[in-house]
């Protein structure tokens, strides 16, 4: 059954490889329109085979899988051009520059000249690639690299982008560019764009939603802050420039504050309820006036999503557990 309101939809999807081991179990996904998904899990988690089964690249065990509306199949050539994927450390030729490798890329896909030249002027500037348009391929680090690989994923236009691990490797100056590039495309270029990754920051960064996948098996999804609720800890964090000690023993008189620890300029405070949390707030940030302390930051307790990430991760093994258990008794 189609499902309209996804730009990627899967049923039962299950994949096996040489009758032993299960890569992905049972798969039931929706990834929503207007969307930037992450789909995140450790390292062999399946993300990868999820993606080639998506795009049609190796065939399902079982299952069904729906893209833009549309059934895919091994044959689905049409549907797979309003695609445009980016595998992890892609590869091109060397001897290409960016203009030649998009030019080509812009052949394979039958853009007539008149399309394809003004194109690629366009992925050229928005990718950042203008100073080396005219330079080899094989001298560019690996953000650059990544960046043509990106504008090669767009130069048919494509409905949906499918991009695996795009930042791994990069360094933090290549890994924040290909983020907000990223961003760009899927809040101001409307693209639809579904990102594997195990770097929970960028998927903090970067997603509005987010599926998160362990061996093999979905254990969650929905929107960014539903993951983050997962551990609402009723906690806040104060990062501070000063002495310590004043401000800690302000924040012990407020009401509903049940504990205060200090470590490396971070202050933790501990509210006693959900209910007391709001109210908390305005007398945590008032101790700082007139006092010489100075507060850089502050991130409430729900807002890390590595912690829910490791939450759910945790539950799912000792949940598999006791399946197990369960099954033997």
């Amino acid at each position: 059954m189609s499902n309209i309101d996804s730009i990627i939809h899967t049923e039962a999807l299950t994949k096996i490889f040489s009758r032993k081991k299960i890569a992905v179990n049972d798969l039931y996904l929706d990834v929503p329109k207007n969307s930037i998904y992450g789909f995140m899990g450790p390292n062999g988690a399946g993300k990868t085979t999820t993606i080639k089964m998506i795009l049609g690249l190796i065939q399902p065990s079982a299952g069904t899988i729906q893209v833009l509306g549309e059934k895919m199949r091994k044959d689905s050539a049409k549907l797979r051009r309003q695609i445009g994927y980016l595998p992890t450390n892609p590869k091109f030729p060397e001897k290409m520059t960016p203009i030649t490798y998009l030019d080509f890329v812009g052949k394979i896909f039958g853009i007539p000249k008149q399309i394809r030249i003004p194109r690629i002027t366009e992925l050229i500037r928005s990718t950042g690639l203008l100073p080396l348009s005219s330079s080899e391929i094989k001298k560019f680090s690996t953000g650059e690299i990544t960046r043509v690989g990106i504008a090669a994923t767009l130069i048919n236009d494509p409905k949906l982008l499918i991009l695996d691990e795009p930042t791994l490797g990069l360094d933090p100056i290549g890994r924040t560019s290909t983020v907000n590039l990223i961003i760009e495309l899927g809040n101001n270029r409307g693209k639809n764009v579904f990102l594997s990754s195990h770097i929970l920051g960028d998927i903090d960064r970067i997603c509005t939603h987010v599926g998160i996948i362990n061996d093999g098996k979905l254990i969650f999804t929905g929107t960014i802050a539903e993951v983050k609720k997962l551990i609402h800890t009723n906690t806040v964090e104060l990062q501070i420039d000063g002495e310590p000690d004043s401000i800690i023993q302000k924040l012990k008189l407020i009401p509903n504050v049940i504990n205060v620890d200090f470590d490396r300029y971070i202050i933790r405070v501990g509210i006693d309820s959900k209910e007391n949390y709001a109210n908390a707030l305005p007398q945590i940030f008032g101790v700082f006036k007139n006092d010489p302390v100075e507060l850089i930051s502050f991130k409430s307790g729900s807002e890390n999503l590595e912690s829910a990430f490791l939450k759910l991760l945790e539950d799912e093994k000792s949940n598999g557990f006791l399946r197990a258990i369960t099954k033997n008794l």
